[in-house]
């Protein structure tokens, strides 16, 4: 069975595979979830993040929630959630949550206390952090634990700036300025070591250096304000991404133009995936997911429903699920895989 928990724009949906289809169910209304995380260890275990009614955790693989972290989390704008790769060193699984204004917080137990990673707002690049909708703030807008190192950590935010940790959090390393500005998505692989993907506002970025150097191949790309990045669970080289031209076209339903780019392999160029998918006119961006579990296998979701692919992202078809009115004019915020 497959479990699927998507943050729409004011619920999270709950959907379970089974022999006869999908069955979808709503929770959290009125909370304005923003990111998703499962403990792919203990996979009935996902956190949720929101903005205004701080974070929740799972137990059931989305039936019931419960809210944790009030008393230690002093904000309850909650724009990411993570969950770390130490369970080697400790019975829990870290969990990390970025707020709005930018703030990094850890729980080493479940979530059951939490401690702010101070050190990380003390960098240089700090001083010009700004989100453009809202120039007098900023916020965490991705946190990725390194897959392959317990150690390290990388937080891009949104927007000015991609950093990292490579002691757990102790201490941080700023933006190289070379790499991107402005990522709204980043991957690490258990597969490649050290090499990191990025979707970000100004563009496509890679780095097979832990972020010391990058690259930005963009051959076949016609959209530059990349949101939405998967991988695929054994190719490291199929990459497909999410591209409006601005974010107005991205985010914005009366605006909303996006796209699909796929690519297969390095030095390949990009190519537009269209079939089975929405047409880019009045599509809101594409959050994306690989299944870990299975290779060749992509989700898909934006206002006009969740896709799934099993053939590498070449072709999608529409979950045959409910999809109310209201989501056609929604923005889903993120989508993880559990099982």
């Amino acid at each position: 069975m497959t479990t699927l928990i998507a943050a729409m724009q004011n619920s999270v949906l709950v959907l379970e595979s089974s022999k006869t289809g999908w069955k979808a169910r709503e929770n959290l209304k009125g909370t304005n979830p923003k990111s998703i995380a499962f403990d792919h260890r203990i996979s009935n275990i996902a956190y949720c993040s929101t903005f205004g009614e701080g974070l929740w955790k799972t137990e059931n693989s989305g039936q019931t929630w419960n809210s944790i972290g009030k008393n230690e989390i002093s904000n309850p704008n909650l724009i990411s959630v993570a969950v770390g790769n130490n369970k080697e060193h400790n019975r829990f699984s870290n969990v990390y949550v970025g707020t709005e204004p930018s703030a990094l917080y850890v729980s080493s137990d479940g979530g059951q206390s939490w401690k702010i990673m101070s050190e990380f707002k003390n960098l240089e690049s700090s001083k010009s952090w700004s989100f453009p909708p809202r120039p007098w703030t900023h916020h965490v807008r991705w946190i990725e634990p390194d897959v392959n190192n317990a150690n390290y950590i990388f937080v891009a935010i949104e927007a000015g700036a991609l950093v990292k940790s490579h002691d757990g959090g102790i201490t941080w390393i700023d933006r190289t300025y070379q790499g991107p500005y402005d990522t709204h998505t980043l991957v690490t692989h258990k597969k490649a070591p050290k090499r990191l993907y990025s979707a970000a506002g100004d563009g496509y970025f890679e780095s097979y250096d832990y972020g010391e150097s990058w690259n930005s191949p963009t051959e076949g790309l016609g959209h530059y304000y990349l949101y939405g990045l998967a991988v695929d669970s054994t190719y490291t080289q199929n990459v497909i991404v999410s591209a409006s031209l601005t974010a107005l076209q991205a985010h914005y339903i009366k605006n909303a133009e996006s796209f699909v780019y796929r690519r297969s392999a390095d030095g390949e160029k990009w190519n537009v995936v269209s079939k089975g998918l929405p047409k880019p006119k009045g599509t809101i961006i594409t959050i994306l997911a690989s299944n870990s579990f299975n290779s060749g296998e992509f989700f898909a979701i934006n206002n006009r429903g969740i896709f799934i692919s099993v053939d590498f992202g070449v072709s999608w078809e529409a979950l045959d699920i409910p999809w109310p009115k209201e989501y056609l004019v929604q923005h889903p915020w993120a989508l993880d895989i559990g099982k």
